[in-house]
């Protein structure tokens, strides 16, 4: 398995490698949206939703910027009416302030993601992504290296915040990048968080992997009897599948603490989770859980995702 320094150098070889794709074959005559009814969005659009998960700059600020500068009626506009309406976070979250020193914050997965909203003419997901079940075939090398789903420094900070210092179980961490990036991020904190604990079944195989000490169990097996179901540890699902014999509603059935962290598609596309709800939705008819958080994160052209967060009400069943 790959260090950190080996990371590096495949990143590096592989932005030579991709980033002339888009001059060569023209990526976006291969994917078509919904919402290009409305026209390709501009250069400035583009630019303008992929500054809301830079780690330098605020969120919420850079949202109502992109919100205050769309025309009515635009792409921009229903995408803008998207993302404001999927953000909720809790009022006694503390908003994530931007960091001083972005340069310390490394994150090779958003680099690649900026370029392809770039090379895919993607300004975020609006309404109509729901409708699109297709994507992109540049979408697998992105899984393969880094995973299904971006990590962005609010989503990292604000899983930091919430669990307070308690171990983090990254269940079904697949390569182990959202590991990776939340050590980091802990360890450039202070206080730092806790442990995460990558665990994952080895099922899938992928080209590269971030970090060398996954447990290879089955998650809902090793949860219960090495964890004592995580009484005092958070839960983290990064991009649950769908069926697998109900591995998302099995998984947090069997969790005993208070916390649960989920990254995921906030639309019913079926992507993550469960085939025909959002898990918000399931969350809500499972009861006992209350939304703290849900926030957008970068997502894939044709995707809209996000991390949600959910605190339990009542003891455990």
């Amino acid at each position: 398995m790959p260090s950190d320094a080996f990371c590096c150098l495949c990143y590096t070889q592989a932005r030579a490698s991709y980033f002339p794709i888009h001059c060569s074959y023209g990526l976006i005559s291969i994917l078509i949206f919904p919402s290009l009814q409305l026209g390709h969005p501009p250069q400035t659009d583009i630019s303008a939703y992929t500054s809301i998960f830079l780690p330098n700059k605020s969120a919420v600020n850079m949202l109502k910027s992109f919100t205050a500068n769309a025309k009515r009626s635009s792409l921009r506009a229903g995408i803008s009416t998207h993302l404001t309406s999927h953000r909720h976070p809790t009022p006694n979250i503390t908003p994530v302030k931007p960091l001083k020193a972005p340069k310390q914050h490394i994150n090779p997965a958003l680099d690649f993601w900026m370029w392809s909203c770039n090379a895919l003419e993607w300004a975020g997901p609006d309404e109509s992504t729901e409708r699109l079940k297709t994507s992109h075939h540049v979408l697998p090398v992105f899984m393969h290296h880094f995973g299904c789903v971006v990590p962005s420094y609010e989503s990292l900070e604000l899983i930091r915040q919430i669990a307070g210092g308690k171990s983090i179980l990254d269940i079904g961490s697949g390569n182990g990048y959202w590991t990776l990036m939340l050590r980091r991020h802990f360890a450039s904190m202070k206080p730092e968080g806790g442990e995460v604990i990558a665990v994952d079944s080895g099922q899938s195989v992928y080209r590269t992997l971030w970090i060398s000490d996954t447990v290879v169990a089955d998650g809902i097996k090793w949860l219960r009897e090495d964890r004592k179901g995580g009484m005092e540890d958070v839960l983290l699902l990064v991009y649950p599948i769908v069926g697998g014999d109900g591995f998302t509603e099995k998984i947090i059935r069997a969790y005993k603490g208070e916390i649960v962290c989920v990254v995921g598609t906030q639309c019913r596309n079926g992507y993550t989770a469960f085939r025909d709800k959002i898990i918000g939705e399931w969350m809500e008819e499972e009861g006992g859980w209350d939304k703290v958080v849900q926030v957008p994160v970068p997502s894939f052209a044709g995707k809209d995702e996000a991390l949600f967060v959910f605190r339990r009400t009542n003891g455990v069943k």
